[in-house]
């Protein structure tokens, strides 16, 4: 019997470009994505998993998608946070993409209306699906 290998799961993970920009981890290479405190996105990020590729979201004043993250390693409980509920997960840089997919061009395309990004926008771990994410490569200059 052939094992079918499981597919990547998509994902998007947001930050204020600020306190942690996509241009930082492609200085560092990778890093830890901790610090999250939502209760929805939290639950989220414990479904990560080893090789899952994720969307590097710019919140704040830019609100793009800039680059693309692989995750280096399951979710853990976060060592140095004594919530108990606290998780990280590590992930490294793939690649900055050409163009930048803004908000503005997610909320006009139709086909993103029930996204967990437009409709719950303080949410920083949301899922994407293989489609959405194709569609986002396209805009994305990819």
């Amino acid at each position: 019997m052939k094992s079918k290998a499981k597919a990547a799961g998509c994902w998007l993970f947001k930050e204020e470009p600020n306190h942690y920009s996509y241009s930082d981890l492609e200085r560092d290479g990778s890093t830890t994505w901790e610090g999250i405190r939502n209760n929805l996105a939290r639950q989220n990020l414990w479904k990560v998993r080893r090789g899952d590729r994720v969307l590097y979201y710019h919140t704040g004043q830019e609100r793009a998608i800039v680059g693309e993250m692989r995750v280096v390693d399951d979710p853990a409980q976060d060592p140095a946070d004594d919530d108990p509920k606290a998780v990280v997960v590590k992930v490294e840089a793939v690649r900055r993409w050409p163009q930048p997919v803004t908000l503005d061009q997610i909320k006009a395309d139709k086909a993103f209306a029930g996204w967990d990004l437009l409709r719950l926008p303080r949410l920083s771990v949301v899922a994407v699906t293989p489609e959405q994410w194709k569609q986002l490569e396209r805009r994305g200059g990819l």
